[in-house]
């Protein structure tokens, strides 16, 4: 009998130590913020029930939107990549420089992709809106409990 509890006690420290020696599970990088806006647009659009005249129209709004907002977001990868080189350099007057350039070019594509959620917005039923407007808020919710949980 005490040789049973001895060995029964063995093998649970053994395998508590063995739980505790486990590397910790990795986090999955964050998707990048194109990636995420397009499943969060596709999960909405198909949540909403739209039309096909609106599944149209939405197309037609974001495929747009992109279309204005690709030069600047050209310009912005060459900026980040220049910046990046800037850093290593420590150049600050280069980084100055592209710090003042590229606030005007995010401020561009916040505008554009605002606007296309506007002529969006303004295509759907008030039911559709309501229901548009709590999946925003629990996307915000969602957001701001992921960022308190990194930074905490």
């Amino acid at each position: 009998m005490k040789r049973n509890i001895m060995q029964f006690a063995s093998a649970a420290a053994l395998a508590a130590g063995m739980a505790f020696a486990q590397a910790p599970a990795t986090q999955t990088p964050p998707a990048k913020p194109g990636i995420m806006r397009h499943a969060m647009r596709k999960r909405m659009m198909k949540n909403l029930n739209l039309t096909d005249a609106q599944k149209q129209q939405a197309k037609d709004i974001f495929q747009q939107a992109r279309q204005t907002a690709k030069p600047v977001r050209d310009q912005l990868k060459q900026d980040r990549q220049t910046l990046a080189t800037a850093v290593k350099n420590n150049d600050t007057a280069t980084i100055n420089q592209l710090a003042t350039a590229m606030g005007p070019l995010q401020g561009q594509l916040t505008a554009i992709r605002s606007g296309a959620a506007a002529k969006f917005y303004s295509i759907l039923t008030p039911d559709q809106k309501a229901k548009a407007d709590q999946m925003h808020q629990r996307a915000k919710q969602f957001f701001e409990q992921r960022r308190a949980q990194r930074n905490g």
